[in-house]
């Protein structure tokens, strides 16, 4: 089953940008795509902070999970013998590994591979670029200074999805629409990351659409972070599933952009975009560290359930040239969960704890790049 999306989030025609590995139920009728995606750049680089060893299967390079841990003192151990494989240090178990599987765990949090875990010669491996592109940079940020900001972020744009005649996902029976809600959020992101310390610009502060024609108004709003020199751009959004889904469906999702030739995590044999470099994905590793902390910070601030740290070519997120990310904080489709989205207190969560995954990425960066001892 794949996860129903809005028709905005399409690139090309087939091209799915959400989970099927998690679960989720497919498209009814997707809005037609975009005649055109942005142009490309430059291959994006990727040249990793560590020569990974890598043995070809199919074609593809993969990399032993035992390296992994070797690299970054771990210790290997395995729950179910050939399948299930936790690494642990002296805080305790900090990743899991499942064979024939798009995710992983790290610290507790669902993250998504481009390509499920291979099981070959008794051991568990990952793709290269699944190292170089997540793996890595989340465990082991110092080795990827090179494609880190130099500082931490101090302007901050903040995108409410939709607007104007575009409502978004909807809740009929209880009057929501993810236009008023998203922009809700962002008034209240605001001011929480004002009192912080941020400059933060809006790609929109009232109910109206950048642009009439919908691949522009998308382009648009990442234009916004170039015109206002953002150091992070953020797309706030939520989510919904088809009627005979929509019971159980709930939870948390965050996307940045998928790397140069990684399959995006509904993507399960590559496409036309694939080996297309956009803009952002010279961010990509500050992407991955960036979505990351934002994903943990809602998940422990909002106690929804983990859809998942993710992957896709999302339109919105192809052209910004800072860090970006798009938030899917709850499913307007699910009764229950639509209910907390529709009071002021639960929305004042979502801000707070977008807030907090900044704060924690930012403190990040500052304890990687730490400022030299003043002149006495």
């Amino acid at each position: 089953m794949k996860r129903m999306l809005n028709g905005w989030r399409l690139i090309l025609p087939g091209l799915l940008l959400a989970g099927a590995a998690a679960g989720q139920p497919a498209p009814t009728k997707p809005e037609p795509a975009p005649k055109e995606a942005p142009a490309p750049v430059r291959a994006a680089p990727t040249r990793p902070a560590h020569l990974w060893a890598f043995t070809k299967v199919d074609g593809i390079e993969w990399v032993k999970l035992d390296d992994v841990a070797a690299h970054f003192s771990l210790k290997g151990a395995w729950e179910k013998t050939g399948v299930l494989l936790t690494l642990s240090d002296a805080r305790g178990v900090r990743l899991r590994f499942e064979a024939n599987q798009r995710d992983f765990y790290l610290d507790g949090v669902r993250v998504f591979l481009g390509r499920p875990v291979l099981q070959h010669k008794g051991a568990l491996w990952i793709t290269r670029l699944d190292v170089i592109k997540t793996v890595a940079p989340l465990l082991g940020p110092a080795e990827h200074l090179a494609h880190l900001p130099a500082a931490p972020p101090k302007v901050i744009v903040l995108d409410a999805g939709h607007g104007g005649n575009d409502p978004g996902k909807q809740n009929l029976r209880l009057k929501l629409d993810e236009k008023d809600m998203t922009l809700d959020v962002v008034l209240r992101l605001k001011k929480q990351l004002e009192l912080r310390g941020y400059t933060v610009r809006l790609t929109r502060e009232k109910d109206e659409r950048l642009a009439p024609e919908q691949r522009a108004d998308l382009d648009r709003r990442a234009a916004v972070s170039k015109d206002a020199r953002a150091d992070l751009f953020l797309s706030i959004h939520f989510n919904a599933v088809e009627p005979k889904d929509a019971a159980r469906v709930t939870g948390t999702e965050t996307y940045v952009l998928t790397p140069q030739f990684q399959w995006s995590s509904t993507d399960n044999t590559g496409d036309s975009l694939t080996g297309t470099a956009f803009p952002a994905n010279r961010q990509d590793a500050a992407n991955v560290v960036l979505g990351y902390h934002l994903h943990r910070a809602m998940l422990a601030g909002l106690k929804t359930s983990d859809r998942g740290f993710k992957r896709g070519r999302l339109r919105v997120l192809l052209l910004p040239e800072c860090p970006a990310a798009l938030l899917e904080a709850a499913y307007l489709s699910n009764d229950a969960e639509a209910a907390r989205v529709g009071t002021p207190e639960f929305r004042q969560q979502i801000a707070e704890s977008i807030a907090d995954g900044v704060q924690t990425y930012a403190a990040l960066l500052a304890a990687l790049r730490p400022a030299p001892p003043s002149a006495q």
